[in-house]
C-alpha cells in the first residue's frame, strides 16, 4: 500500500509540475523601413539595384532590385551605419537614436524601440536626399525614411 502512496504521489508531481510550452506570437523589434523614391517625381517609387551592408558586416542585400528595404538597428548601440551600393556607387548613412525596452513576455523577452531617430549622410554619390518619415520606430508599417535618387 505505501508503494502505491508514493507512486501516486510521484505521478501527481510530475502531471502539476508541467507547464505549458511558451511561445512567442507577437511582434519583435521593429526594423528600419527604407524606400526609395524618382527625385523628380518625388511621390514615385523608384526600383533601385542595391547592395546593403552594416559596417564590418555581411551584406543584407545582394543586388536586389527593390523599391523598399527593411533593415535592423543595433539595439546594443546608439548609432547603426549602414553603405548603399548601387552599380559600383557607395553612400553611406548613418542612423542615431536612443533605444526604449518593453518586457512582452517570458517567452518573447524584450522588444526595443527607437526614439529621437536622426540620419546623416557621409556621401551624396547616388543619394541626392534622404528624409525622415517617421522619428518613432514602432513598428513595420509605415515608410521610416525615404531616399530619393
Amino acid at each position: 500500500m505505501k508503494i502505491y502512496l508514493v507512486a501516486f504521489g510521484i505521478l501527481l508531481m510530475a502531471l502539476t509540475s508541467c507547464e505549458d510550452d511558451d511561445f512567442c506570437d507577437k511582434t519583435t523589434t521593429p526594423r528600419l523601413i527604407i524606400g526609395f523614391y524618382d527625385k523628380d517625381s518625388p511621390e514615385s517609387h523608384k526600383d533601385v539595384p542595391i547592395y546593403v551592408w552594416a559596417e564590418n558586416k555581411d551584406s543584407i542585400y545582394e543586388l536586389a532590385v527593390v523599391d523598399s528595404i527593411l533593415i535592423p538597428l543595433d539595439t546594443q548601440n546608439n548609432t547603426t551605419r549602414y553603405k548603399f551600393s548601387t552599380t559600383n556607387i557607395i553612400d553611406e548613412l548613418e542612423f542615431s537614436y536612443t533605444t526604449s525596452d518593453e518586457f512582452l513576455s517570458e517567452s518573447c523577452g524584450y522588444i526595443a524601440y527607437f526614439n529621437d531617430f536622426t540620419v546623416s549622410s557621409q556621401s551624396n554619390n547616388w543619394i541626392d536626399s534622404v528624409e525622415i518619415s517617421s522619428t518613432n520606430i514602432e513598428n513595420e508599417t509605415e515608410t521610416h525614411v525615404k531616399i530619393y535618387h
